[in-house]
């Protein structure tokens, strides 16, 4: 069964990616100032998407590692367990 995808949630790949491609336009310096404005302005929302996206991440994250009310550490690594 297939995922579905909350349509207001950020998509954190796409606005990176579009970040990303705004960011390099804006490096080359080739653009009007009101266009670089614009640029800049988007970079700013397509920031506060990523950083939302993340932050959402972070929380389910935290919500699927607690037990008992408590968050507890789980290693990313299985064979570390055995080192603590």
């Amino acid at each position: 069964m297939a995922k579905t995808k909350d349509k207001d949630a950020p998509d954190f790949e796409k606005s990176l990616a579009e970040l990303e491609q705004l960011v390099e336009t804006m490096e080359s310096g080739d653009l009007p100032l009101d266009e670089a404005l614009r640029h800049f302005e988007r970079g700013i929302a397509l920031t506060r998407l990523c950083q939302a996206a993340l932050k959402q991440a972070e929380l389910k994250v935290e919500q699927l590692l607690e037990k008992n009310g408590r968050a507890e550490l789980v290693p990313l690594d299985p064979d570390q367990a055995d080192d603590d």
